[in-house]
């Protein structure tokens, strides 16, 4: 028996498939965070603390998270002048002690209850050649910027799990899809990143959890100046491109999009950045080429100096 496919059918169809999708994510049910539970990593500065003053002001419950508790302190100070009558909750967190996050999650839940929310955003920097930075190097970033999170995802999941719903935020970097010269350490952390929480993602989406990774360009934050180097010392220089970077309230706000809209991968970069990430895919030899004049660039101006 001969069967015929109509052109009309395999022009329509897909069109009509997409028009479903498209009418169903310009419909969906915008979230609320008011009244949640949201846990932040990195909350003394930057980005953490733009997040922390965000979800505040929204009516959220903070858990301030980081390793310098007098730095958390002042961000609670600050934000119990915007509302006395919403404390935040400060926890120390070392994201390098693995039994310490699996502690500070249980004393959270047991105190207030199932954590809504996880932004996971703490994280360092590097800047360095392959050939001269120490192993200990990267291991310290994978730490910081892949396992630790991992570890307080999974620590949070369960009690996710329970109430069949929650939400986990994971800040990477657009050198989470696009590596650079000089940022081998922080780009293999930031693609961990991405592939974790992006089979996340897959997995816990019939418990009604979502999962966001939301990938900024460069950020006016100290990431730069707490980078480490090859040898493990400070790199103690604020690049140009950060300093000339978006405001963290910037990031803050698109992670409160994101949670609110159920976006689950997010650039925020400029365009020219963004097309250099769709062109990896498409035309991986530009890519290539490109990013072998930038580190050539590099090369000559260090044999310089």
């Amino acid at each position: 028996m001969h069967f015929c496919c109509c052109p009309c059918l395999t022009t329509i169809l897909p069109a009509s498939i997409l028009a479903i999708v498209i009418y169903k994510w310009m419909t969906r049910k915008r979230t609320s965070v008011t009244g949640k539970l949201v846990f932040i990593t990195g909350a003394s500065s930057g980005v953490g603390k733009a997040c922390a003053f965000l979800f505040h002001k929204l009516g959220a419950k903070v858990v301030l998270a980081a390793r310098n508790i007098d730095a958390l302190m002042s961000v609670k100070t600050d934000l119990m002048k915007k509302n006395d009558m919403n404390e935040p909750i400060v926890v120390q967190l070392d994201l390098c002690d693995i039994e310490q996050i699996t502690e500070v999650v249980k004393k959270v839940e047991d105190e207030h209850g199932p954590i809504d929310v996880l932004v996971n955003n703490a994280g360092m920097s590097y800047r360095g050649e392959i050939i001269d930075t120490d192993i200990t190097v990267h291991q310290k970033l994978m730490h910081v910027n892949y396992f630790g999170h991992v570890v307080l995802t999974k620590a949070v999941l369960p009690a996710m799990i329970k109430q069949k719903s929650g939400h986990i935020v994971a800040v990477s970097s657009v050198q989470g899809k696009l590596s650079i010269p000089f940022r081998s350490a922080y780009s293999a952390s930031k693609h961990a990143t991405q592939a974790f929480f992006d089979c996340l993602r897959a997995e816990v989406a019939h418990h009604n959890i979502q999962v966001s990774v939301v990938s900024p360009g460069y950020i006016k934050t100290n990431l730069s100046l707490n980078a480490m180097t090859g040898d493990g010392s400070s790199y103690a220089i604020e690049d140009a491109t950060t300093a000339s970077g978006m405001e963290p309230s910037v990031v803050a706000e698109s992670i409160v999009d994101a949670i609110e809209r159920s976006k689950y991968d997010l650039i925020l970069a400029p365009i020219h950045h963004r097309l250099v990430v769709y062109f990896r895919s498409l035309f991986p030899a530009l890519v290539v080429y490109i990013m072998n004049l930038r580190a050539a660039k590099q090369f000559k101006l260090k044999n310089k100096s």
